[in-house]
């Protein structure tokens, strides 16, 4: 939230119009709030849901937004079928949906239940996504390749320009000495190709080195993007720059841009924080550039403290330049996550600093958890800040500081102690849920890298308190990938004796390597024998029947499961089994494909260059309570009763960059590629260490905000203290509306320890960190229950079913019935036709069977589609029916062509299909469906034959 906030934003209160920004803290229900605009706008009838686009960043955003979207018009939905409950409804959006008599809110109800039928074509997407589909729909105005390939990353592509481009320069007979190794050619080609909107500095007329590296980046984007287009492959970036161009063509982009606002009504866009300048581009000129016949409510949430994906191409001065152009600016201020005394202690320990930006500082808040909900905690204070001596630590040489190593793992060794401290106690979390006690579930530690998650890990795996690693990294990467190559390395080439042993050794066979080594001339022929059985039945029958015969043969589960990280290995082994299965049977690889597959994948993982698909992120292993273990940029939109925010002390800072990033004083993105040989390097330096030194800050903010009741945090001396949070924040102490200096100095810790005292008092405690051994954690056994088959209790709706077009004939060319009549139980009065239809009906042995009229034509989808054309456009109402049928086909087989078959013979077909009798209620066959006037097949006004055959055949 900025410091120009105008006013707090009611949900209830007058819908915005125009373009309007509400700028968003924390907890205090951004989702929330854009759900329920949406209801809102939908319920009172200033747009349909088609009218309606909903925008936010990142796929699992996107499902998420989906799913509180529908959620809420459910919701709001069946509370109004009760109009006088929904007035006591303690949702203030009901309430306000039913207000007025009850003829109105029936009607703001039917609104909401049209569009939940509809709800699967609404547009809630994510920029890419409204890009792609923008483009589809502008035709010719878009500068759209239908036959295009998207793919996520053009990697493969860089790599091959730089290489080509590089070799053409400095690889030649009489070349130059290179003026830059390939290593930083590699580097400068990613970073620009992948911000394709920035300015690249300095020009190609800067002296020496730098204007040659300059040259080379212009000459690499330029290329990439020429083979791009010649292999017709487009990425993210393509899908912005492409609709970009679109809307601000000279000629064509004013059509375009109307186009879109004649689409959308209402425009909602959630996390605006992670924008980019084009992406904002995109939406200024489609929706708030726009003229005064047809205004665009376009609507921004945000929270620019949150705003923490740079590394993303996320540009929080985008954020900042849309707020500016604001007609209106309204905040949330209403905390819904955390309790008000650690709302009180976050207060105090930020201090309406400003996180890298005057116009990003942190206000106060209200919350709407007065009093506590964290009871019996063995250390109750809701904001803790631990306070690590450098005692017993081994210095730094140069520095005199401990070595950052050492601290990270006295650091994790004291969390888990702490937690497993917690846990034990008589702790509870009392929010109203049936059990209140508080378990490992109930605990986040945020970390900002993986490695420090894997140390976290390890050490709560010591003290016996379960836990799962949750954030996004590859499967690839893990050990459990090194153990599945050596074990297909052994069985594509099991005559090798060392990959034999090594595969031995494997978690697959689970040899000692002092086992092996004793007992090798019994072990090795063994374990040859068996690759080779498992190598014919990867063969034969593929990956998955594959791991099924290494596990059933060697017992892996069971053995595996008995490790201290069992559940862990087994999820990762299985996970890569599936992986590996299907890309076997997509790419159809053999064992030397297979392993070559892997490889590559392995590294891609290793070097953060490969597509991160979400079958290819690491799986949580257990559902039981567990401390979810994950970094920073994972947690956004998450909440737990308690976090740990260990390493918030931890930054390193490289002093020799390749390529930076920063903005230029007009706002522009410009990427830095120079290095030490242009003279302005240092500025760029700086300039992109000052924009770096605020993501961190908002970092520290993001980390410390996901807890609803407490907060424990660290301070410890080590090398790379002086650039971090926690040390500018608690130590630098920025007045309000300002932001602390990129580094402060380590001094002793005496003179630290009595600096952050004077932030202790009632909801904020200083700690010094003692030396102590945690208390294994033995979770409870909890109540034993009887086990027993579930029942099944739930009624099943029998007269539900959904008919074909030839069970339709049935009557005409059925044989005897198949089930008995139901019995007639009661007879209230005499039916007078009862007698002749027992006297005239035929008995089983009468009826003689009639072939069907369909039963020489051919089958299959593609006549099936033929059929469904005809049914759909033959006029009913010419008074030739047969003729109507002939003219029908052969109008449908000019577009539906099949040799098996001509407009005769399958008029003949299906003119029993259309004389058929219908159940009683509707038209009495399909030939008396009378077509609309105008055309045949309009289906404006009336059901096509082939429509009311499909209505009067479902049974409900």
């Amino acid at each position: 939230m900025t410091a120009t906030l105008t006013r707090p934003f009611d949900v209830c209160g007058d819908l915005p119009s125009g373009t309007t920004v509400l700028e968003a803290s924390a907890g205090t229900g951004k989702t929330y709030t854009i759900a329920a605009l949406a209801a809102r706008y939908v319920a009172e009838g200033h747009a349909t849901l088609p009218q309606v686009m909903l925008v936010t960043f990142g796929r699992e955003a996107t499902r998420e937004l989906r799913e509180r979207v529908r959620g809420r018009f459910v919701i709001t939905e069946r509370a109004l079928a009760d109009p006088a409950g929904a007035r006591r409804h303690d949702d203030p959006v009901i309430r306000l949906l039913a207000e007025g008599d009850d003829a109105v809110v029936a009607l703001r109800r039917a609104r909401l239940g049209a569009a939940l039928a509809g709800f699967d074509a609404a547009t809630i997407a994510t920029t890419h996504q409204f890009c792609q589909d923008m483009l589809t729909g502008l035709g010719i105005v878009g500068d759209t390749d239908p036959d295009g390939t998207f793919v996520e990353r053009i990697d493969d592509v860089v790599t091959e320009v730089v290489d080509d481009f590089y070799l053409r320069k400095y690889a030649v007979p009489g070349a130059k000495t290179p003026d830059f190794d390939r290593t930083t050619a590699l580097a400068i080609g990613q970073a620009v190709v992948n911000d394709p909107g920035a300015r690249i500095e300095p020009g190609r007329d800067a002296p020496d080195a730098a204007g040659a590296r300059a040259g080379f980046a212009e000459a690499v984007r330029a290329e990439v993007e020429k083979r791009k287009r010649g292999r017709r492959l487009f990425t993210f970036d393509d899908m912005l720059l492409r609709l970009h161009r679109a809307l601000r063509h000279p000629q064509l982009g004013a059509a375009a841009r109307a186009r879109l606002r004649a689409r959308f009504s209402v425009v909602l866009v959630d996390e605006f924080q992670d924008t980019d300048p084009i992406q904002w581009d995109i939406l200024r000129a489609a929706f708030h550039e726009e003229s005064a016949e047809r205004p665009t409510a376009l609507t921004f949430i945000g929270d620019p403290k949150q705003a923490i994906y740079a590394f993303r191409g996320a540009d929080v001065v985008s954020y900042l330049q849309a707020v500016e152009t604001a007609g209106t600016r309204e905040g949330l201020t209403k905390n819904w996550r955390s309790d008000e005394p650690l709302v009180r202690a976050l207060d105090t320990v930020f201090g309406g600093a400003a996180l890298g930006d005057e116009k990003i500082v942190v206000p106060r808040v209200e919350s709407a958890h007065p009093t506590r909900r964290l009871v019996g905690a063995p250390r109750p204070a809701p904001f803790r800040l631990r306070v690590l001596p450098r005692a017993g630590l081994r210095a730094h040489w140069k520095t005199g500081l401990p070595m950052v190593g050492p601290v990270r793992e006295r650091i994790a060794a004291d969390l888990a102690a702490d937690v497993a401290e917690l846990v034990a106690a008589d702790s509870r979390w009392e929010d109203g849920r049936e059990d209140p006690s508080l378990g490992p579930g109930d605990v986040a530690v945020l970390v900002r890298t993986n490695a420090q998650a894997g140390l976290v890990r390890e050490a709560l795996a010591v003290a016996g308190v379960p836990s799962v690693l949750a954030g996004a990294t590859s499967v690839f990467a893990t050990e459990s990938a090194e153990e599945w190559l050596t074990l297909l390395e052994a069985v594509e080439q099991p005559g090798r004796t060392g990959r034999v042993r090594a595969a031995a050794l494997t978690v697959f066979l689970g040899h000692a390597a002092t086992d092996l080594d004793a007992h090798a001339d019994a072990v090795l022929p063994e374990v040859g024998a068996m690759l080779r059985r498992w190598g014919a039945a990867l063969h034969d029958r593929g990956v998955a029947a594959f791991l099924e015969a290494v596990a059933a043969e060697t017992g892996l589960a069971a053995r595996v499961l008995a490790r201290v990280d069992g559940e862990r290995r087994i999820t990762d082994i299985r996970h890569i089994g599936q992986v590996l299965h299907a890309a076997a049977v997509e790419s159809r690889l053999g064992v030397v494909a297979l392993v070559e597959w892997l490889r590559a994948r392995m590294a891609e993982a290793a070097a953060g260059t490969g597509e991160l698909r979400p079958e290819r992120s690491r799986r949580l292993e257990s559902d039981a309570s567990a401390v979810q273990v994950l970094t920073v940029h994972k947690c956004k939109g998450l909440e737990f009763p308690v976090v740990y925010v260990p390493f918030g002390w931890d930054r390193w800072v490289s002093d020799t960059p390749t390529v930076v990033t920063h903005h230029d004083e007009r706002g522009q993105r410009v990427r830095a590629v120079g290095g030490q040989d242009d003279p302005a390097w240092p500025e760029h330096v700086a300039a992109a260490r000052a924009e770096d030194d605020g993501e961190d800050l908002r970092l520290l903010y993001v980390a410390l905000t996901r807890a609803q009741g407490q907060v424990v945090c660290w301070w410890a001396p080590a090398t790379t203290t002086a650039n971090s949070a926690v040390q500018r924040l608690f130590l630098g102490r920025p007045a309000p509306g300002t932001s602390p200096d990129g580094a402060y100095p380590v001094v002793e810790d005496e003179r630290v320890l009595a600096e952050l005292s004077t932030l202790a008092g009632d909801d904020i405690a200083v700690e010094r960190v003692e030396l102590r051994t945690a208390v294994p954690f033995v979770p409870s056994a909890g109540r034993a229950h009887a086990l027993a088959a579930a029942p099944f209790d739930r009624p099943l709706d029998l007269a539900w079913r959904r008919s074909s077009y030839s069970s339709l004939t049935a009557g005409a060319h059925a044989g005897a019935p198949v089930s008995e009549p139901e019995a007639r139980t009661i007879v209230d009065e005499d039916d007078p036709d009862s007698d002749l239809d027992r006297a005239t009906a035929p008995t089983p042995d009468e009826v003689e069977p009639v072939p069907s009229p369909m039963a020489d034509l051919p089958v299959g989808a593609a006549f099936g589609t033929l059929v469904h054309s005809v049914l759909e456009t033959v006029d009913t109402a010419t008074g030739d029916l047969h003729a109507a049928l002939v003219a029908s086909a052969t109008e449908e087989l000019r577009h539906h062509p099949h040799a098996d078959v001509d407009a005769t013979t399958l008029a003949d077909a299906l003119l029993p299909v259309m004389r058929t009798p219908l159940p009683r209620g509707g038209p009495a066959s399909l030939a008396d469906v009378t077509p609309p006037t105008g055309s045949p097949s309009s289906t404006s006004s009336s059901r096509s034959p082939a429509a009311t055959a499909r209505a009067r055949t479902r049974r409900w």
